[in-house]
């Protein structure tokens, strides 16, 4: 990718969840019409988070995947990182008045480059910011590098609608209502215009299944949601070959 290009992407998506984050929790809800909740549920039903795991959670915006790992784990030790200083201090709120203090580290960082050695976490998330990377392979690879063998590398993220007349309606919703309810909620029309836009070029499910799999990741399961408006992935690392 042209590191220009990627450079100019970067810095215009930082801008906008800067912008956004007051904001950013409500407008999830209407995003995804309320269900964003629902799909995190049943994304943590198909982790099935072991007591004392840990994990690292990428572009965790305001925490809320964030405090549903720290608390499916029970003590093991979390890890949020997102770009955005103002996220992650409405995160770090969240996470406050619930006291996980001791337990979720929030670290303001790059998803394409994680400060961590291979093998540290038992799982990689990242929520609804996929689409948003610069390069999303490469953020892949970085999930990857960091799990440990047999760990787990879970993207939830916006999808694309495949059957009508749904596709046609949502499509609809996402282009132009959407970002009139950006301005009249959250003051923010161009943000929430670009939004419909990241997911024009990114890939549908099986295309993104595919690229788990190219990445080296094993055992990949894709599961389309809510008509296919979001979808699930989730890929294992293989385990290290003993030594001969």
């Amino acid at each position: 990718m042209n590191t220009t290009k990627t450079k100019s992407k970067e810095e215009f998506v930082h801008s906008v969840f800067e912008s956004i984050a007051p904001k950013y929790d409500l407008m999830n809800d209407i995003l995804s019409f309320r269900r964003h909740k629902a799909w995190r549920k049943f994304t943590m039903s198909k982790m099935n988070v072991k007591p004392g795991s840990t994990a690292i959670d990428l572009c965790c915006g305001t925490c809320d995947w964030t405090i549903s790992l720290a608390q499916a784990s029970g003590n093991g030790k979390m890890v949020g990182l997102d770009f955005s200083q103002n996220m992650l201090d409405y995160g770090a709120e969240k996470i406050k008045q619930l006291h996980l203090d001791s337990q979720i580290q929030l670290i303001q960082g790059n998803a394409m480059s994680l400060p961590f050695d291979d093998n540290s976490f038992d799982y990689a998330t990242i929520g609804f910011a996929l689409r948003n990377v610069p390069d999303l392979e490469q953020v892949i690879r970085e999930m990857q590098r960091v799990v440990k063998p047999g760990g787990l590398v879970v993207s939830l993220e916006l999808s694309k609608p495949t059957w009508e007349p749904f596709k046609s309606i949502y499509y609809f919703y996402f282009q132009r209502v959407l970002p009139f309810l950006g301005k009249l909620i959250a003051k923010r029309y161009e943000q929430y215009k670009w939004l419909p836009e990241s997911l024009i070029h990114f890939p549908d499910h099986k295309q993104l299944a595919a690229i788990f799999a190219k990445q080296g990741l094993q055992d990949v399961q894709a599961y389309p949601l809510t008509g296919g408006i979001a979808a699930l992935h989730i890929g294992t690392k293989g385990k290290m070959k003993s030594g001969v």
